[in-house]
């Protein structure tokens, strides 16, 4: 099989196509022959050494993929071979072929691409836990959902558009048009506009109630200034590691010295909450995660999960691919294809 491989930290030079022997399934496992690997943000900071629970290197990384079983682990029906499926792999996703575990893949809906499907595993599940499992999110409250051009915010706007909440969203403006179309209330451009000032001016000075933030550091404590009484603020990620000048580590100690200290008498007083999102983190709650995941097919079969893939790059050129979501160009997922 042919993999991506992280020969060390650094650039997107440090990616490179190796092949190693086809992996054997084992108990209660399934090998998928892979049609499409979705891209995700933690990968990018795992080949620059950012990522604490990446393997060392040289390593191969992925979290999602879609594709067709062609073997299957003792313990495991034979009717699945044959059978296309979608889901979530402990690393390695950045293959033609994978083995995972059956409780971490799903039967691909018949309406759904390979790409589409791979879009779907950590952007839909992340957006769930932060905006329904987590936040709580409700019809008569009002959301902010940050970088809402991204996987991860596209995922949000559905499951909040879903909900029936009132959608605010930070993009550059080259996006707005784009999202408004796919049921955003209110763009602000982060680039060029206040936007703490302008959530104000949208919200008459109340805030919001609920408030998902992948960018980490100082920006924390913008977003939970921005929230109304009662509010919610979900942090999932910290992509502002990757705009210091710094090297290695020293960009993860910058933006930890910037983020907010939470004390418990404050946020009793604020009447606000703040809690933290990392799928990677919830290999052991296979039971809830398949239960979210029946709940977003049923989204897939009702229409209003609608996952939206910006371009497809051939596994051989994955540097690239990472490189143009670095560059914030990508609305929605990026996909490898092997």
């Amino acid at each position: 099989m042919k993999q991506v491989t992280i020969t060390g930290h650094g650039g997107p030079e440090k990616l490179q196509v190796r092949e190693s022997p086809d992996p054997m399934p084992g108990a209660g496992e399934l090998r998928v022959r892979v049609r499409a690997t979705g891209i995700n943000f933690a990968d990018i900071l795992a080949r620059k050494g950012l990522y604490p629970d990446a393997p060392k290197t040289p390593c191969v990384v992925g979290y999602e993929v879609s594709g067709t079983v062609d073997a299957v682990g003792a313990g495991v029906d034979s009717g699945w071979v044959g059978q296309d499926v979608f889901g979530l792999t402990r690393f390695g996703g950045y293959s033609d072929t994978v083995v995972a575990p059956l409780g971490q893949m799903f039967a691909k809906p018949a309406k759904l691409s390979h790409e589409q499907a791979a879009a779907i595993p950590v952007n839909y599940l992340t957006a769930w836990q932060l905006l329904v499992a987590a936040g709580s999110l409700s019809a008569d409250e009002t959301v902010l959902i940050h970088n809402a051009g991204g996987g991860v915010g596209l995922a949000a706007i559905d499951v909040a558009r879903h909900v029936g909440a009132t959608i605010y969203g930070t993009a550059s403006a080259g996006k707005h048009e784009f999202l408004k179309g796919r049921g955003l209330h209110q763009a602000i451009d982060y680039r060029t506009q206040d936007w703490p000032r302008e959530l104000h001016k949208l919200t008459e000075g109340r805030g919001v109630e609920l408030i998902s933030d992948p960018i980490g550091g100082n920006h924390w404590k913008k977003s939970y200034k921005a929230l109304r009484h009662s509010g919610r603020l979900g942090m999932f990620g910290i992509s502002v590691v990757t705009e210091s000048g710094l090297m290695g580590p020293l960009k993860l100690l910058k933006a930890v010295s910037g983020m907010p200290l939470f004390n418990p008498v404050s946020l009793m007083n604020d009447n606000r909450g703040v809690f933290g999102v990392n799928m990677g983190h919830m290999w052991h709650e296979t039971a809830k995660i398949r239960g979210w995941m029946e709940k977003l097919l049923a989204g897939v079969e009702q229409g209003w999960v609608r996952p939206h893939v910006d371009r497809t790059w051939p596994l051989a050129q994955a540097g690239e691919a990472q490189s143009y979501i670095e560059s914030r160009g990508n609305i929605g997922k990026i996909v490898l294809i092997p």
